[in-house]
């Protein structure tokens, strides 16, 4: 499913037209990523949890050459899917439904 696939489902669900309804999804979705861009966690009751995952550095080996490369520390974005969320999935058949394109 692609981000024109929810802007449809939500124009047909709430009536809005789907330049409103894409507008609101890139609002949400450039407010998810600047929350963590400054730190934050993002917690929506019932969905999950966005957060910032800490990595510390390392050391890779390039698999052509064999040469050993530094990773320096970063920060990797990470969701948590609420328990509630996670047994809605575990419960869904996934046969029942249709392949998505």
């Amino acid at each position: 499913m692609t981000k024109a696939d929810l802007v449809e489902i939500v124009s047909q669900k709430t009536g809005l037209t789907r330049a409103d309804i894409a507008v609101t999804i890139d609002s949400l979705l450039d407010a998810i990523k600047s929350a963590l861009k400054d730190g934050k966690n993002i917690e929506i009751r019932g969905f999950g949890t966005f957060k910032i995952k800490p990595r510390k550095a390392r050391k890779a080996r390039n698999p052509r050459t064999g040469e050993v490369v530094p990773v320096p520390d970063r920060n990797i974005p990470v969701f948590k899917p609420s328990n509630e969320f996670k047994s809605l999935v575990m419960t869904s058949n996934p046969m029942d439904e249709p392949l998505s394109k």
